[in-house]
């Protein structure tokens, strides 16, 4: 790919997206969603070049997965030298180093010395659906708690754990029993408290419910965002985590740590959870980031949690497959080696987000860390009313400039940015402008 930043010669879809675009209405289920109706070509760095010539800027990532930019050197070089030896085995029929080598490469990099286990998976949920199933094992405990405003997934238990209803769970029930409890949304707080004189009264609240009868020894684990992803990149105040994992240990719940969106550097930590001192995941469960492009996933944690099943209890057919652990091996050096860039992208981010919002009321808060920001629109500053409807328009207005967006949110209000480890300065600024042209186009002052 030429070009440096975003360039838009034809209409936004052009006339092959829009041919592509009636082709996928026609064969593929509209239950699958897109959130830009445009068919990429290639794609390089943080550029997407569509089928029509057009050229975006990244600012999704594919949903936090290419934190280093899409198709690094390093990364494509290891798969071409696997794609020469073998593509797949099954490490359970006939094991294989690179799946070895990557889970050794996880214990070093765990967020605590204790998480030195693992089990590689295909998706984020996988690993997520065998956290709950090792933590029920390991504690001879069944209940399942997980936070408001989460995501875990898509397959069953992820989406019981998963706190939005539509469009991951209306209509898929009935789901596995889980329970949710309050997150530390201090925007929006569900005690309607403020920090820091609440004293973190929501973690209080989780200590109330497991020590009542209906969960009094009943709890097997917790799991939790770092920062809540789909639920609008809700950032928790610098007490709630570890207060979070001493309740953990006090009824003897196994506490796992989702870093499937947030963790491989993102926020400018290995793992989101290290900017929280003092907390000690029992369990951590990652994806997107660590495989480079490629669908690898894994649940790490301490050894007398992960050695609890019987052998032949844990697997899966592609699980670690050789191609995928060459990728992340080669992905994971090189987030080692971007890490120090990310403070860079969020300072200039956060700063053009606070003038932004300086100059759009509309947005209510500008939140996030390192790479992964975020703004919430809301239609009244006192009311905190979600204004989903102008969030929609500022993203649509930003594909037909070159910026690809991304929303979320429990009420769809959020714009969240996802931008490279190692997105240059110039792409980042030019992104940002685009987006300073959106607001400008859709909210009228």
């Amino acid at each position: 790919m030429t070009a440096q930043k975003a360039s838009i010669k034809t209409e936004v879809p052009g006339p092959k997206s829009k041919e592509l675009g009636r082709l996928r209405e026609e064969y593929l289920s509209k239950g699958v969603g897109i959130v830009a109706p445009i068919f990429i070509e290639t794609a390089e760095g943080s550029l997407l070049n569509d089928v029509d010539g057009n050229v975006f800027i990244d600012m999704g990532s594919g949903i936090g997965v290419n934190n280093v930019g899409n198709r690094p050197p390093e990364v494509v070089a290891a798969v071409k030298g696997q794609a020469d030896k073998f593509l797949h085995l099954c490490f359970q029929v006939t094991p294989y180093e690179s799946y070895i080598r990557l889970a050794e490469k996880l214990a070093k990099i765990a967020p605590g010395k204790d998480l030195t286990k693992s089990v590689l998976f295909n998706s984020g949920a996988e690993a997520v659906e065998n956290s709950v199933k090792i933590s029920r094992h390991f504690t001879k405990k069944s209940a399942a708690f997980s936070f408001v405003h989460a995501f875990h997934g898509r397959t069953m238990m992820a989406m019981a754990l998963t706190s939005k209803e539509m469009p991951y769970k209306a209509g898929f029930g009935p789901l596995p029993e889980t329970y949710k409890v309050d997150f530390a949304y201090c925007y929006r707080c569900p005690l309607q408290m403020s920090y820091p004189s609440c004293g973190i009264a929501c973690a209080d609240k989780i200590d109330e419910i497991w020590s009542a009868p209906q969960f009094e020894g009943k709890v097997a684990c917790l799991i939790g965002e770092p920062i809540s992803g789909e639920g609008g990149f809700i950032v928790p105040p610098k007490e709630f985590y570890p207060k979070i994992t001493k309740i953990c240990r006090n009824h003897g719940v196994v506490y796992i740590d989702d870093e499937i969106q947030t963790g491989a550097g993102r926020t400018g930590r290995m793992w989101c959870v290290e900017h929280w001192p003092g907390t000690e995941p029992d369990m951590l469960v990652s994806g997107k980031g660590i495989g480079g492009g490629f669908p690898v996933s894994a649940t790490t944690g301490r050894p007398e949690i992960m050695d609890a099943p019987q052998v032949g209890g844990l697997g899966g057919t592609f699980g670690g497959n050789p191609v995928a652990c060459v990728a992340a091996l080669a992905q994971m050096d090189l987030i080692e080696k971007a890490l120090k860039n990310v403070s860079k992208i969020n300072v200039y981010m956060t700063r053009r987000l606070l003038e932004l919002q300086k100059r759009f009321p509309i947005i209510g808060d500008v939140r996030g860390m390192g790479a992964m920001m975020a703004v919430e629109l809301v239609d009244d500053a006192k009311t905190k009313a979600p204004a989903a409807k102008e969030t929609k328009a500022v993203k649509v207005a930003a594909l037909q400039r070159g910026l690809l967006l991304l929303t979320c949110g429990t009420y769809d209000n959020v714009i969240r940015l996802h931008p490279s480890m190692v997105m240059s300065p110039e792409t980042l600024e030019q992104a940002m402008d685009l987006l300073e042209q959106s607001f400008e186009e859709v909210i009228k002052k």
